[in-house]
């Protein structure tokens, strides 16, 4: 195996995928790489049933495996909320620009001492035959007052967490590359998907020979 699929159109997540397996010396490609357009539904009623889907459906329909994930930002005093619906809070496809409108609204109401967040996920990485393998990571935080400025494409929710022990947003900008290992929640759960990767890499590898 020599090529992954990063089953994603959020060009943020392509990059992070890439830094983050780039130890496994492969080529990464994007769904506009291999030619597909189209979308795939969230019929799943949870954050690993929709990974799934999404990474079996595309590895199937390129032939090569797929890395692909599903999660949110779960708010304490919001119950939860926006969690799966996190990217169609807003309505729609849910634009960076609109969800950061609509979370500076919601950081004005929320109590002092009942701020608290979670940003969940599950990533799941699939072959062309339908096996797949998930697992999840997380980072939790608060919600700050003021959001932070510098807007990361297809992360709009990571200009409002904050990590009080580090005293710092949760943004590439902001993070050193050691804060990013050990506080990304993507990271947290390519870590634990790598040994699946590295095994299958392994077998192809032998039975090639």
């Amino acid at each position: 195996m020599k090529k992954i699929l990063i089953a994603t159109t959020n060009p943020g997540k392509v990059r992070e995928y890439s830094e983050f397996l780039k130890e496994l010396n492969l080529t990464f490609l994007s769904l506009k790489d291999v030619g597909i357009t189209k979308d795939v539904e969230e019929t799943g009623t949870t954050y690993k049933e929709n990974a799934a889907l999404k990474a079996v459906t595309y590895s199937k329909e390129s032939g090569i495996p797929a890395i692909s994930d599903d999660g949110g930002l779960e708010i304490s005093a919001l119950g939860g909320k926006p969690g799966l619906h996190s990217r169609r809070w807003v309505g729609g496809v849910g634009k960076d620009e609109d969800i950061i409108k609509k979370m500076i609204e919601v950081s004005k109401n929320l109590a002092e001492n009942n701020r608290r967040a979670t940003f969940k996920i599950i990533v799941a990485f699939a072959l062309p035959d339908g096996k797949v393998w998930t697992k999840s990571g997380n980072v939790s935080g608060i919600i700050a007052k003021k959001p932070l400025l510098k807007l990361l494409k297809g992360y709009p929710y990571r200009s409002f967490l904050y990590l009080p022990r580090l005293k710092k947003y949760y943004h590439e900008s902001e993070l050193t590359e050691a804060e990013q290992k050990q506080y990304n929640h993507r990271y947290k759960a390519l870590q634990k998907l790598l040994p699946v990767i590295h095994n299958v890499i392994l077998s192809e590898a032998k039975e090639s020979h």
